[in-house]
């Protein structure tokens, strides 16, 4: 099997070694196209390749037509909104991602964002701690769980709520389990965003929302911008000058939310998971996952039917 690495932003050479060695040493071919600047680049690379590993490089139905012999694309990291599953579904393509292996590398970027936020971006003024604070984390999965372990380590009083995790599951990992949304908002001095971008998840932070944390609040997004409603949150942090808005996905209104100087902050491209250990981890995970379909037809971590 021919097995295509297509990375406009490429993986660390200790990914690319580890993922190599996975690859061929299950007899597959590896090839790499790594740096590409025009689509048509890719839409070659893949006319005859059986298997695709990808970071953040879109996968839509054109690619999928070029693809004639693709079996399976895998996502290297947690979000995968930049596969079209419809359209590989239609393509009788698996689409995967790697859950897990970018989480702690994210977890640990809410703190950094956290702690920055609550001593004033560094001002040289009197900031404030974290310990005892309430921390509020919406959606449990592997990165709200890595926050809440770190969380620990500061002292911090802990909430969560996810729709899809059982209140069970919650409470036997040391955590508060709300009822809703709206309650985590009204309980926590910190809320840390962990959805993914869906129909009922985008825009869904909205002013009214946010609008109930308590004064003071900061609100932490490293999942994606789509889930924020960005001229909403503009018009309360005008009206809220306690509030506080620090991400890692650049907003779209990045313009408009420069003004609240001291209250908002956003690294300059997606930053949860580039770390070393997270970029090895994904892609290594990717070409394993990769092995384990041909070998097995494995498809545990399929996401789309």
């Amino acid at each position: 099997m021919k097995v295509l690495v297509a990375t406009e932003k490429p993986f660390a050479a200790a990914a690319v070694n580890g993922i190599r060695e996975e690859i061929e040493g299950a007899g597959h071919e590896l090839v790499l196209l790594e740096k590409y600047t025009e689509k048509a680049q890719l839409l070659e690379a893949v006319k005859d390749v059986d298997a695709m590993i990808i970071r953040s490089d879109k996968v839509d139905a054109e690619v999928l037509d070029a693809a004639k012999q693709l079996k399976i694309v895998v996502r290297a990291g947690a979000g995968y909104d930049n596969i079209d599953l419809a359209a590989a579904t239609a393509h009788q393509v698996v689409a995967e991602n790697t859950p897990g292996q970018n989480s702690n590398a994210v977890a640990e970027l809410v703190f950094g964002l956290l702690v920055m936020a609550v001593r004033g971006f560094y001002n040289g003024k009197s900031g404030s701690e974290l310990l005892g604070k309430k921390l509020g984390i919406l959606a449990f999965g592997n990165v709200g769980r890595n926050v809440a372990r770190i969380a620990k380590g500061f002292g911090m009083d802990i909430y969560a709520y996810d729709a899809y995790c059982p209140k069970e599951a919650i409470e036997s990992a040391g955590v508060h389990a709300v009822d809703n949304q709206e309650a985590l908002f009204e309980t926590c001095d910190v809320v840390s965003l962990h959805i993914p971008a869906t129909p009922e998840t985008k825009q869904s932070i909205n002013a009214a929302l946010v609008g109930k944390m308590k004064k003071g609040g900061v609100l932490v997004n490293t999942a994606r911008k789509e889930v924020i409603n960005e001229p909403e949150l503009i018009e309360l942090m005008k009206q809220r000058e306690d509030l506080k808005f620090v991400t890692d996905i650049k907003p779209d209104a990045d313009a408009e939310f420069a003004q609240f100087e001291g209250r908002y902050f956003s690294t300059p491209k997606k930053m949860g998971a580039q770390t070393a250990e997270a970029n090895i981890n994904a892609g290594i995970a990717a070409a394993r996952q990769i092995n384990a379909f041909f070998k097995d037809g494995d498809t545990r971590f399929q996401v789309n039917k």
